[in-house]
């Protein structure tokens, strides 16, 4: 008796020691909703290789089991797929290899580690018009070829490395350029955590803040997220904010923190930027930026959402807001698709880092038309044209512009 519960206690320890070892052999894990295969079975269900649950349904925000991870993947496995998409049922077979076999369906020999360095980008070609009667905010013209290539290198089941490289080509000059390290950043994703260190997208890059630093930041929480940074903007970028004298080229320290809110139809954010460089006379220049979001859906057809940013310091157009409201919307995998918006922009200097609006350049005001079309499959036309006045002057203002691009 004592010889059989010591040997049931020994297997039991060796079990549990073990038990890292085997959970991704144990079909009942959770798969957590940051791993890699959420994005590639997404990717998959919008070509329609994966019809996801039963309803017809992929909940990428949902954590599931490998067993359940699995049923897709082979129904993925039954169908005829090719290029990007075989590559994607590939990769994920290899890596719910031990599943699939318990469902009796065959998989190849397939490296698990095939693939680890993912390419995405695009190419677009820009045509820019903006006319101001007021020689504070000058006429400009832009005809440019952009090709931006994204890696994903994925180094272990948390961890990746991200970068972006960008090269321009302006038309009317026709002349060599150089490509560009834009960003490059590793990120780590865990339950409700993820870490950012290198060169990356700032916080709220979607309104006011359209460029990147170098740092760290840190977001936390599931339906209500905190995140709280650190990090370095440089001359040209912190420029805008601290002052638009010749002295006030300089970089800055950028210390942020935000919390966003997002469920359901309602999504929410509050956040604060501090920015502080020295000018070229040694003085001090700061920047306190308040920026609040909000967005409602009404429909799965209409939205709408507002922003409103304001620099405490004590600094010219001090002031920055916007409402949109958009109509569906161009999905580059969906031939066809299209959307409409209209919106309304006062976009003040001093409350600004970089504006991300495409027809409203800083120091203007303006309502905006726009529309969206996917002519085919990840080629996407976008048009926006805006009509307004200079914040200081009131001179009229009048921008076009259009964009074609080409997915990969």
């Amino acid at each position: 008796m004592k010889k059989t519960l010591v040997s049931a206690l020994t297997i039991a320890l060796v079990v549990g020691a073990a038990s890292t070892t085997f959970a991704a052999a144990n079909p009942f894990s959770d798969v957590p909703a940051d791993h890699w295969a959420y994005d590639a079975v997404a990717q998959l269900a919008a070509d329609g290789v994966i019809e996801g649950y039963g309803d017809s349904t992929f909940k990428g925000d949902k954590n599931i089991t490998r067993y359940e991870m699995a049923q897709m993947v082979a129904k993925a496995m039954a169908k005829s797929t090719s290029g990007a998409d075989k590559a994607l049922v590939d990769k994920l077979a290899a890596e719910f290899a031990d599943e699939l076999n318990n469902l009796g369906v065959r998989v190849a020999n397939l490296e698990r580690n095939a693939d680890v360095v993912k390419w995405t980008g695009e190419a677009r070609f820009t045509v820019s018009r903006y006319g101001a009667a007021d020689t504070t905010v000058q006429d400009s013209r832009k005809n440019e070829l952009l090709l931006r290539l994204e890696p994903t290198a994925e180094i272990n089941s948390n961890w990746k490395v991200k970068a972006r490289l960008d090269t321009a080509l302006k038309i009317d000059a026709d002349d060599e350029n150089q490509v560009t390290l834009k960003r490059i950043w590793a990120q780590g994703n865990y339950d409700n955590l993820q870490v950012r260190l290198g060169k990356f997208a700032s916080y709220d890059n979607d309104t006011v803040f359209d460029k990147e630093n170098t740092g760290v930041d840190v977001t936390f929480g599931k339906d209500v997220k905190g995140t709280i940074g650190y990090a370095r903007l440089n001359k040209a970028n912190a420029k805008s904010a601290l002052g638009s004298t010749a002295y006030s080229d300089v970089a800055a320290n950028h210390f942020y923190v935000g919390a966003a809110y997002a469920k359901d139809k309602l999504n929410l954010g509050l956040s604060y930027h501090d920015l502080k460089g020295e000018n070229k006379r040694g003085a001090d220049k700061k920047a306190h930026i308040w920026v609040a979001k909000a967005g409602y859906k009404f429909l799965p057809t209409l939205n709408a959402k507002a922003f409103y940013s304001k620099n405490t310091e004590n600094i010219a157009q001090d002031q920055a807001a916007g409402i949109e409201l958009n109509y569906k919307g161009a999905k580059a995998e969906n031939q066809g698709s299209f959307g409409a918006w209209v919106a309304y922009r006062h976009i003040g200097k001093g409350a600004v880092v970089n504006s991300t609006w495409d027809v409203t350049r800083a120091g203007e005001k303006d309502f905006e038309i726009g529309a969206n079309y996917t002519l085919f499959k990840n080629v996407v036309l976008t048009g926006r044209y805006g009509l307004g006045k200079t914040i200081d002057g009131d001179h009229k203002t009048h921008n076009a512009f259009g964009r074609v691009e080409f997915f990969f």
